[in-house]
């Protein structure tokens, strides 16, 4: 039986449904952005418990990486685009902070990951970050520190020249448009740390790839990555 005090918040769903961010449904009382069912779903890649997957194999030869993962599979025009989508351009920040949680527990059990000393999100341009308004990735990077108690450092690594989109670009161009964009502010941060870069999607790997070099130059121990999806 409802209580009077449950009144107002189920009215308040009826004008304002809360729903599932990955699929559209309403969610129940006791779920939180993603539905249950969702949650159980959605396409993990599981590539935190295996040195050897596809995200790190893409990096070999390009950069000597720690360990590289992503936790989903990222296809067009299914939930895990929802929620990147959600997150990136529909304000959605929350959902960073929570999904950020479901990928530090599942960095906790992967080896590699075992002994990172700080997280540094990957940056956007001052210009881009006034027009979005935030920077999804540092969202993300709050949820995985929250999971896994290792704080997170803004500032320290910037982009420093804005780029266009990266998205029509082929691999080679990609890597070509991100030289030297990304710059290290304070070096004495990341000396001799094992810094854990985090991402929202993963495609051909040269944003992570410039600002692990950049990081790596100015005296990073390790370079580890991870990301929310890996676009196939």
């Amino acid at each position: 039986m409802l209580t009077l005090k449950q009144w107002p918040a189920d009215l308040l769903g009826l004008l304002f449904p809360n729903l599932c961010n990955a699929c559209g449904v309403s969610l129940l009382r006791q779920e939180q952005l993603i539905c249950t069912k969702c949650l159980y779903d959605l396409p993990f890649t599981d590539y935190h418990l295996y040195a050897e997957n596809r995200v790190a194999k893409q990096l070999w030869g390009r950069l000597p990486i720690h360990a590289a993962m992503a936790m989903f599979y990222f296809r067009k025009a299914t939930k895990v685009q929802n929620l990147v989508h959600n997150l990136k351009y529909n304000g959605k920040t929350d959902l960073g902070v929570v999904l950020g949680e479901l990928l530090g527990n599942r960095l906790k059990a992967g080896e590699g990951y075992l002994m990172v000393d700080l997280i540094i999100p990957v940056p956007l341009h001052k210009k881009k970050l006034r027009t979005r308004g935030y920077n999804q990735s540092s969202f993300i990077a709050a949820g995985v520190s929250k999971a896994m108690e290792i704080p997170v450092v803004e500032d320290t690594l910037i982009r420093d020249v804005a780029t266009d989109s990266q998205t029509k670009k082929s691999r080679y161009t990609r890597y070509e448009n991100m030289k030297s964009v990304f710059k290290v502010t304070d070096a004495a941060t990341v000396l001799n740390k094992h810094v854990l870069l985090i991402d929202d999607v993963i495609t051909t790997g040269a944003t992570l790839e410039a600002c692990a070099n950049e990081l790596l130059a100015q005296g990073a121990a390790k370079v580890s990555i991870a990301a929310l999806a890996f676009a196939e």
